[in-house]
């Protein structure tokens, strides 16, 4: 600062002798007016809005507190001060003295979360990793010297950013203990989140009356799992609304025909109608075993059924397949299976015509042969 200017603040505030403060942030929990050589006035014209509260500090001491108002700083209303200054009969000269502003408002949606998981045995998963994340509340007490005592010290400018971090320390110390003090279950934390939060906050208000501020409310927003404990959920859930594994089953039967009868690609071809076929006597034959066995849905486990062997089939140069030899001899009956059609097998070396396969080559033994043709009518 240049020697002018520094004159000109001298003058400036000798001549004013008005002391407020007016806030335009919304964080600011302190803040110490700025005078020259801290040079107060007799008579000088003290404003303390609604939610502040003035502080006189005389050589390091707290001196007079005044509440909201407005005041005319003299040895009257300045008692402590007068004691200690020993004016008896009042005082010509400005006396020097700090004044602190203390914003006694409540501070709103100050956020708090775990920076690293939290180890907790779980009572139904077991050892598992959390995370949480919330918001919380406080303002300054009923007695603002604490505060300064304890947290601010001589800053001139204290904001809430000043405080969060050590805030944070006793939440998250506070949490992880509770949390595995309570042996809530994961899943049922949801349930119990306003119960958790009030037991939280009644567990943290000593910690922050300490440092002379009074948590108003303490909000927990979320409890979360690990990205993977949250797919196997998922997964779980999934197979709980499914129930049935076989009605299951049957539903992804009809389903698959379905899109299959949709899907221009695949419908309107032999092969498209040979899959489909397929699928539909995979499905049909399911669920004749079912109706035929009733008990196996009882506990009964049947023999394990002999594995056929499956063919895979070349239509009009696309694979398609493979298909049982009960399939293939219905798309026989269809005209869509004939003794040249290409087919393959696991362990054959080549595509081979169906009636070169032993196997196959007795299903055409068994196909009628085409009518006579009619007589001619005279």
């Amino acid at each position: 600062m240049s020697l002018f200017e520094k004159i000109k603040e001298k003058a400036f505030n000798e001549f004013i002798d008005i002391i407020e403060w007016i806030d335009d942030t919304q964080d600011t929990i302190v803040w110490r007016f700025p005078r020259y050589q801290n040079e107060i006035k007799n008579g000088a014209q003290l404003t303390v809005r609604e939610t502040q509260v003035a502080i006189l500090v005389d050589e390091g001491k707290f001196a007079d507190i005044y509440q909201p108002g407005r005041y005319e700083l003299t040895t009257a209303n300045m008692p402590i001060l007068t004691t200690i200054k020993g004016w008896k009969y009042g005082f010509n000269s400005p006396f020097k003295v700090e004044v602190y502003f203390v914003n006694t408002k409540q501070f709103l949606n100050l956020k708090w979360g775990t920076k690293n998981p939290i180890m907790l045995r779980d009572p139904e998963f077991g050892p598992i990793r959390m995370r949480a994340f919330g918001t919380y509340c406080f303002k300054v007490n009923g007695d603002p010297t604490n505060f300064i005592r304890n947290v601010v010290g001589t800053d001139g400018n204290f904001t809430t950013e000043g405080i969060q971090e050590q805030l944070r320390n006793y939440i998250l110390t506070k949490f992880t203990d509770h949390l595995g003090e309570s042996k809530i279950a994961a899943l049922d934390m949801a349930s119990n989140l306003n119960e958790f939060s009030k037991a939280l906050q009644d567990g943290l208000k000593p910690d922050f009356d300490e440092l002379g501020i009074d948590l108003t409310k303490f909000l927990i927003e979320n409890v979360s799992l690990p990205e993977e404990v949250e797919k196997a959920l998922d997964r779980r859930t999934s197979m709980g609304i499914v129930g049935d594994m076989g009605k299951y089953t049957q539903f992804q039967f009809a389903d698959a025909l379905k899109a299959g009868a949709e899907n221009p690609g695949g419908g309107g071809t032999p092969a498209g109608d040979a899959m489909g076929m397929g699928m539909g006597f995979a499905m049909a034959g399911q669920m004749a075993q079912q109706m035929m066995n009733p008990q196996g849905q009882q506990g009964v486990v049947p023999p394990s059924v002999p594995q056929q062997k499956m063919y895979y089939m070349a239509v009009n140069g696309q694979q398609s397949g493979p298909f049982g030899i009960s399939q293939l001899q219905q798309m026989l009956l269809q005209g869509q299976f004939t003794r040249q059609s290409l087919v393959w097998a696991q362990g054959m070396a080549a595509w081979s015509a169906a009636e070169t396969v032993g196997e196959l080559s007795q299903l055409f033994g068994a196909v009628p042969p085409p009518p006579p043709p009619a007589a001619p009518t005279e």
